[in-house]
């Protein structure tokens, strides 16, 4: 215990987080009559109202959403399962990812051709996906959230001088008084991350299932840490850029589900142009420069601040890494003269238009014969 308390008052010493001259009985809420501190203590209120999120989803998938997928003729199929081979499914349990000689042994240990299993490694793959309807679903409340995300955001910080003179993010740092619009737009947004914790291992697994895990993680961190210190203006900003192109991302897959290809195109064309306007050009070039460039010149600076300030560069790295598979696939999107496979991140398993595309040349293969 003695150990613990140590490590906690080195952790939370006031040289790491606040400025020089200023101590944690200068920012508590109870400090002025006047200034409105954030209380670190509301930091716990995201973590139940997270299950209060994943609830409110629940219901709405359940009788909203799936409604209107059926509507638009998506089904709830789950793709073709792969026949009963004991071999097989044994090597499959020991490892998912078979190199060519496995399956080379594999095929002549069975009486098989290396076609027939390289099929049913694909089938096994596909039949723990989720269906179409699923992800439909999933996408329609991550749009639901963001749509009243972003501009419930715009909404409140319309009337904020920080949103349009960004130096005031710093005007009398750290004593700022945090409004009640501001408040719960933070308390929402971080119990919004802290479901999809939770959520991302039973969603649907993609590729870059440990980068989002990572961002929502670090999103996290940097919304508190920003909160700790009174560093919300900064944060609200970075919340409202961050939310508008994640709407045309979930409403571009959806509309790939529902089976609206042109807008599908026309909506991921619109979503790439927002995306590299507010994560690759106003975010670097607007926050981040403020808080690497006119931050120091206008608040004495504290180790805390540099936390803060990698969180923030970090979250660009994945942008940057975000951006190339998104260009990458609006690359092959022209090419193709349409979108195909799943967007900005592909699934762990085959794709369904994997599937799809070797049942279809196994038609005409019989057809041919």
């Amino acid at each position: 215990m003695d150990y613990y308390r140590s490590f906690m008052h080195h952790f939370w010493s006031e040289h790491i987080w606040l400025p020089p001259n200023t101590t944690w009985s200068d920012i508590s809420p109870e400090s002025s009559e006047h200034i409105n501190h954030t209380n670190s203590k509301h930091l716990f209120f995201p973590m139940p109202m997270a299950f209060g999120m994943l609830f409110i989803r629940y219901i709405l998938e359940k009788y909203w959403f799936a409604p209107v997928g059926r509507s638009l003729g998506i089904k709830h199929t789950r793709p073709k399962k792969a026949p009963s081979i004991p071999a097989l499914e044994s090597a499959y349990i020991t490892s998912k990812k078979w190199k060519h000689k496995q399956i080379q042994g594999l095929a002549k240990q069975l009486d098989m051709s290396e076609r027939q299993v390289e099929r049913w490694l694909r089938l096994r793959k596909g039949q723990n996906k989720p269906s179409t309807l699923t992800k439909f679903c999933e996408n329609a409340w991550r749009c639901t959230y963001y749509i009243f995300s972003f501009f419930y955001g715009i909404y409140i910080l319309w009337d904020k001088p920080w949103l349009w003179n960004i130096n005031e993010c710093w005007t009398d740092f750290p004593h700022q008084s945090v409004t009640k619009d501001i408040w719960w737009y933070y308390m929402i947004s971080m119990s919004f991350y802290w479901s999809l914790c939770v959520s991302q291992f039973f969603d649907v697994k993609r590729k870059d299932f440990w980068q989002m895990f990572i961002h929502h993680i670090a999103t996290i961190v940097l919304m508190s840490s920003s909160w700790i210190v009174n560093v919300f203006r900064v944060g609200s900003l970075v919340l409202v850029v961050h939310d508008a192109a994640d709407i045309l991302l979930e409403a571009a897959k959806m509309a790939k589900y529902s089976g609206f290809q042109k807008v599908c195109d026309f909506t991921f064309a619109t979503f790439t142009i927002v995306w590299i306007v507010t994560r690759i050009i106003i975010f670097p070039f607007w926050i981040i420069r403020n808080t690497s460039i006119d931050a120091p010149r206008i608040v004495p600076m504290f180790p805390a601040y540099y936390i803060f300030n990698g969180l923030l560069i970090l979250l660009l790295v994945l942008h940057l890494f975000w951006t190339y598979l998104i260009l990458k696939i609006a690359y092959n999107a022209v090419n193709a003269g349409q979108m195909e496979g799943d967007i900005r991140s592909s699934s762990d398993n085959f794709s369904e238009d994997s599937n799809e595309n070797e049942n279809n040349k196994e038609k005409e293969n019989k057809k041919s014969s």
